[in-house]
């Protein structure tokens, strides 16, 4: 197994890691180091999320099990934190908006599994590299703000609780207008593609039809 392939795979095992902090039976739980853990576990559960296709792309390891497992580490990795926001913050983490999430990623997940039969790929667009940061922050917010309304640092204040609210909303608006976005050009591609082949059927009767 190349690099790029166990960082994602490392990531993988984060996961159940990240769950288990965020359960009453991580020993160090209260006083913040539970929130503080699983906080820095995602960052960097997230950090190999680009570190992994940068170094498949810098080393020319691209591979079909890199392409298969990367985006649903990805996935598991964003379902399993959101889940478990669910009981572990419920006054910020609400069910319905995990579920509009996490119904997003469905959706994404099958359009490209069409588009790849197809034997065409659409780029994520900005929008979808928006969503990605706004999702860590998301998360990593609505962890701090189980144990921290705000900090203060002299006449400075962060509002945790506010930040982690105003992001899992705007997570959930950038999640859907990139899920439209991906479905028009995906309606696009897979329209095109279609008229592609009608041609081609057309012009493969045209020979048959003309063949002694």
């Amino acid at each position: 197994m190349n690099l790029p392939n166990s960082i994602t795979m490392s990531r993988i095992v984060m996961i159940p890691l990240l769950l288990w902090i965020l359960t009453p039976h991580f020993p160090w739980h209260g006083h913040g180091a539970q929130e503080i853990a699983a906080s820095v576990l995602f960052v960097l559960a997230s950090i190999t999320d680009g570190l992994d296709g940068y170094l498949a792309r810098r080393r020319q390891q691209i591979t079909t099990m890199g392409m298969l497992l990367d985006p649903l580490a990805d996935k598991i990795m964003v379902a399993g934190a959101l889940i478990a926001l669910v009981a572990y913050n419920p006054q910020v983490v609400k069910v319905w908006i995990v579920v509009v999430i996490i119904g997003r990623e469905f959706l994404i997940s099958g359009l490209r599994s069409i588009a790849a039969s197809e034997g065409f790929t659409i780029q994520a667009s900005d929008l979808g590299k928006l969503k990605t940061v706004i999702q860590i922050v998301c998360v990593v917010s609505a962890i701090l703000a189980h144990h921290w309304y705000q900090w203060q640092f002299g006449w400075l204040i962060v509002p945790v609780e506010w930040i982690a609210v105003a992001a899992i909303y705007f997570t959930m608006l950038v999640s859907t207008i990139s899920a439209i976005d991906y479905f028009v050009g995906f309606w696009k591609r897979i329209d095109h593609a279609s008229k592609d082949r009608r041609k081609s059927f057309v012009l493969t009767r045209r020979k048959d039809a003309g063949t002694p």
